[in-house]
């Protein structure tokens, strides 16, 4: 089957993409958050707008919309208007690069691919694009003239310069298994080895989804808008329009990153457990179903992490990022190049890279379940002591 990519088509498939996630982000993806949190910290969520609260995003889109957009008298004028832009703009753009799917027969003899495009460097080009997203905030920050929006965009700078490093390092091991840049190679290189690359590239993928996390700004590494320390930080003199653009760049770039986890880590498109006889019904699911399961999944994280998590101080950010998290890539990017030259086929080197990252996997788990046990148990002796004497 010939595969096509008629201009009207890529046009289309634009349109869709720059449409869709803001609807996606504003009555999916919050309504969600804000159900999930409600739920996990024991407290009603949405429930007044709509049936269970279903038309809460449109009541913010609203509100949003109407909103007086306000700009300080002393702000950089023109930096603080494009500052939320560049913070939506290239997540969205990143958006082209992603393939959720195989090609999509539209006739006998003619399909598209559902992806805008695909380059021999997606991957850098992903990398080199989701950065400028922070400038935005960055220049947000500096420009309102506010020193805590400005103590927001600093915080923003170290928090970029930080974590961008250890998450490269951790696609770099990705690099060596599969020697592509393009993302649609990356998942059928795991088509074809019946492997999705997170089982010998655990360590890579942990890095990489605790940066991708700090890169968004979510918790627990919110440090750019700490309300309690920052009065909101870098978004403090936004409003309105303005201030839904950072709202929607955030949460857009929060999809960029679980679609590229997706894509490098876990198969894309692909269904899990392909060899297993037992589980051949996976396979009646679309492809195009799977790849925004897993990746709801990642979304899912996120709101997890907010709704459990404390935030870090500064310090602690910054010694994680420097000092545990960039030696430990720099350290699996050795292992990973390893395993891959003393063993005959790429192949066999990822298979026990697996069996190396599983066992290690396991046996963390269970000393941390140890660990909590034993600390169950001192407690519990320290109470029933105290209440012996008493």
């Amino acid at each position: 089957m010939k595969v096509l990519t008629p201009t009207v088509l890529t046009y289309i498939k634009v349109v869709l993409l720059v449409a869709l996630v803001p609807a996606i982000i504003g009555f999916v993806i919050v309504l969600a958050e804000r159900r999930f949190m409600g739920f996990m910290q024991v407290r009603l969520g949405p429930n007044r707008v709509g049936p269970k609260g279903t038309l809460q995003g449109l009541a913010d889109l609203i509100k949003l919309v109407t909103k007086e957009d306000l700009t300080p008298s002393r702000a950089e004028k023109a930096v603080h208007f494009l500052a939320p832009v560049l913070a939506v703009v290239p997540a969205l753009t990143a958006l082209a690069l992603i393939p959720f799917g195989p090609p999509l027969s539209l006739s006998r003899t003619v399909s598209t691919p559902l992806y805008v495009t695909d380059i021999n460097i997606g991957l850098l080009f992903l990398l080199a694009i989701s950065s400028i997203g922070v400038y935005g905030i960055i220049l947000g920050g500096w420009a309102s003239n506010n020193k805590y929006s400005l103590l927001g965009g600093l915080r923003s700078a170290a928090q970029l310069v930080s974590y961008e490093v250890p998450m490269g390092l951790a696609l770099v091991a990705v690099l060596l298994m599969t020697r592509s840049l393009s993302l649609v190679e990356i998942v059928e290189r795991q088509e074809r080895i019946h492997l999705w690359f997170v089982f010998p590239g655990l360590l890579a993928f942990f890095l990489y989804f605790v940066s991708g996390v700090a890169e968004t700004n979510r918790n627990p590494f919110d440090l750019p808008e700490a309300e309690s320390e920052l009065v909101s930080g870098f978004n403090t003199e936004y409003s309105g329009v303005k201030f839904a653009f950072f709202f929607l760049g955030e949460y857009a770039a929060m999809i960029i990153i679980s679609c590229v986890a997706v894509t490098v880590f876990f198969g894309g498109w692909l269904a899990p457990f392909p060899n297993v006889k037992a589980l051949a019904f996976l396979k009646i699911v679309p492809p195009f179903a799977w790849f925004l399961i897993k990746a709801a999944g990642f979304l899912f994280g996120y709101i997890w992490f907010r709704s459990t998590f404390p935030r870090y101080r500064f310090d602690q950010l910054m010694a994680l990022g420097w000092k545990w998290m960039i030696p430990a890539a720099l350290v699996n990017i050795v292992i990973v190049a390893v395993a891959i030259l003393v063993t005959p086929g790429r192949t066999n080197g990822l298979v026990m890279l697996s069996w190396i990252f599983g066992v290690l996997f396991v046996t963390m788990f269970l000393l941390a379940r140890l660990r909590q046990a034993l600390t169950r148990r001192d407690r519990l002796s320290a109470e029933s002591g105290v209440a012996l004497k008493g």
